[in-house]
């Protein structure tokens, strides 16, 4: 069916366009050029930055022109804008075909709306100037447009992941009992649900530049409990006007927030190593080892990640990666928990 062909196309190439954006927002925001376009959605009211210079000492003043910050600003707005035409398609398409492509119509709507949202947050992290709540909705609507894509993927026929090949040892992975397949599924909630609360601790932690407050490891600031303010690091809202470009924190509330991204990376890291565990343990779930591989594998490079960056002086590049990296590892237990899902 021409219409599922074009569907699963699309699915692939929004699960990689996705993958990029997640990479290109966490460039633009740790190379602070989240302001590189202070206006939305063009930049100086062009579609490019292109001989926006003169409309900014103009409209502007008090915010030197940057031409290399706008460009990757504005780098970042076309991916997601092209993102968000790839899935205005796929909605399309399931309209079209009416769920008869693998695709039901509430998904796709639903995605649709997610992006939606997504622009929104996008508007609002540039006309409130780098507010770290919205920074933070950001990046989670991002990486959930991201798991959806990818969950469209692997739900869709005639892929190497629903194949009448894989299907098969699915079936016997269920035969094994019912009570192993049911603590496997419950495991990789929790660890997926674990998964999205360190995510957000990443991205408040990055929102409110943080990441450099604790520059050692295993200690902070030289001490394993340095001074921490948790009474003020985790306020949520502080007002609209209010420039947060570099931070409105004190030391204290910083290291606070650090600290709390690092626990909560332990009790993550626990509850990802013991649902994997559990599955390659268990021999009647022997066809979701793979998937279950793939989530230690991605945990150990996200770990390894996060270990240089700190070691390294928290290079660009690393702190990019780790971004990406906690997107694979996302990416990683869906697979797991598809694998679980499909065996039922």
């Amino acid at each position: 069916m021409p219409l599922a062909r074009w569907t699963r196309r699309l699915a692939v190439a929004g699960v990689l366009l996705a993958l990029a954006v997640v990479g290109l927002g966490a460039y633009v925001r740790l190379s602070a050029a989240g302001l590189g376009c202070p206006d939305w959605p063009g930049c100086y009211g062009q579609l490019t930055p292109a001989g926006a210079e003169h409309r900014a000492q103009a409209t502007y003043p008090a915010r030197p022109f940057e031409a290399g910050k706008a460009w990757r600003e504005m780098a970042h707005r076309y991916a997601a804008g092209t993102l968000g035409l790839l899935i205005l398609f796929i909605a399309a398409l399931a309209l079209l075909a009416r769920g008869r492509v693998g695709a039901s119509t509430p998904y796709a709507l639903g995605l649709l709306g997610l992006v939606i949202v997504q622009a929104l947050l996008g508007m609002l992290t540039v006309t409130w100037q780098l507010k770290p709540l919205i920074v933070t909705l950001h990046l989670l609507c991002g990486l959930a447009t991201l798991g959806l894509l990818w969950w469209l993927v692997l739900s869709l026929p005639l892929t190497p992941w629903s194949s009448a090949a894989v299907r098969a040892p699915a079936h016997r992975m269920s035969g094994g009992g019912a009570q192993p397949l049911a603590a496997a599924r419950r495991l990789v909630v929790l660890a997926l649900a674990a998964l999205a609360v360190q995510i957000f601790l990443g991205g408040w932690t990055s929102s409110n530049y943080a990441a450099i407050a604790c520059p050692d490891l295993p200690t902070c600031q030289g001490a394993l409990w340095p001074r921490a303010d948790f009474r003020h690091a985790f306020v949520l809202w502080r007002g609209v006007n209010l420039n947060y470009e570099g931070g409105v924190l004190a030391e204290p509330a910083r290291v606070a927030i650090h600290l709390t991204h690092r626990l909560m990376a332990l009790a993550a890291s626990a509850a990802l190593l013991g649902a994997a565990g559990f599955v390659l343990k268990t021999r009647s779930l022997a066809a979701a080892h793979s998937s279950a591989w793939a989530v230690l594998g991605a945990l150990a490079l996200q770990l390894t990640i996060a270990v240089s960056m700190v070691r390294h002086g928290f290079p660009l590049w690393l702190a990019t990666a780790h971004n990406l990296g906690a997107a694979l590892l996302l990416l990683a237990t869906l697979a797991l928990l598809r694998s679980l899902t499909r065996a039922g």
